[in-house]
């Protein structure tokens, strides 16, 4: 792309109301998607799609929240959708290799993040007081002899009064799921016995259904994906 004086393009669009935009690429660079989100969008373009409504929901959900904590954010691609609700986001994964491209990236694209390294079935994310707290597409990754581990963690990582959006694939999904997406769903839930799993750790669930990008209040067995609101913690 030829340029002007390095503060903007010598090209100019033909509507100028598009200029920014070119300046912008060409000031800043172009963004660059993380190492998980970059292969979504090679192989299976759609599921960018999905993946950006589960945190657009999250991101409405928690609107007003202060302090929030995703856990399990892989590149922390979608992060970001949380942050422009407001929110000062701790994202932590307990992958060092997916930690440090976010952290590489997010500072780069200037949203800045604070992205730490943390195992959430080792314990709370400290300083375990946040207003919120998130997780999507981990639960099923979490053997179910771990799972109460799990949620009562995330549970204690927040204060007396946050709230928690955990989002998970349903069982009957998973006869539609590819091989890549099935490899390492090891618990995958009805949505009545994944609201259960919740309430142990939340006096309060509110249990959504979600198809492609649509979230609704629908039939629990016809969702491809369940999203849980929970407030009150119960330790």
């Amino acid at each position: 792309m030829a340029t002007g004086n390095g503060h903007g393009s010598a090209l100019r669009t033909r509507e100028a109301q598009y200029q920014f935009e070119l300046d912008m690429a060409v000031r800043d660079g172009f963004a660059r998607f993380g190492i998980m989100s970059n292969q979504t969008w090679r192989d299976d373009p759609r599921r960018l799609v999905f993946l950006l409504s589960r945190y657009k929901f999250v991101a409405k959900m928690l609107s007003g929240k202060k302090r929030v904590l995703e856990v399990g954010c892989a590149d922390a691609f979608g992060t970001r959708l949380v942050q422009q609700e407001g929110a000062a986001v701790t994202a932590c994964d307990f992958d060092p290799v997916f930690v440090a491209d976010a952290r590489d990236r997010m500072g780069a694209d200037g949203w800045p993040c604070e992205v730490v390294e943390h195992d959430i079935l080792a314990g709370p994310v400290p300083p375990a007081d946040y207003d919120a707290a998130y997780s999507l597409d981990v639960f099923e990754h979490i053997p179910p002899a771990d799972e109460d581990r799990f949620v009562g963690n995330i549970a204690r990582s927040l204060a007396r009064s946050g709230a928690a959006v955990i989002g998970s694939p349903s069982l009957q999904s998973q006869a539609h799921a590819s091989p890549a997406s099935k490899a390492g769903h090891v618990n995958c839930k009805d949505g009545r016995e994944f609201q259960r799993a919740m309430l142990r750790h939340f006096e309060n669930v509110f249990l959504f259904s979600m198809n492609d990008e649509v979230v609704h209040t629908g039939f629990h067995p016809m969702a491809h994906y369940l999203l849980a609101v929970c407030a009150g913690r119960r330790s």
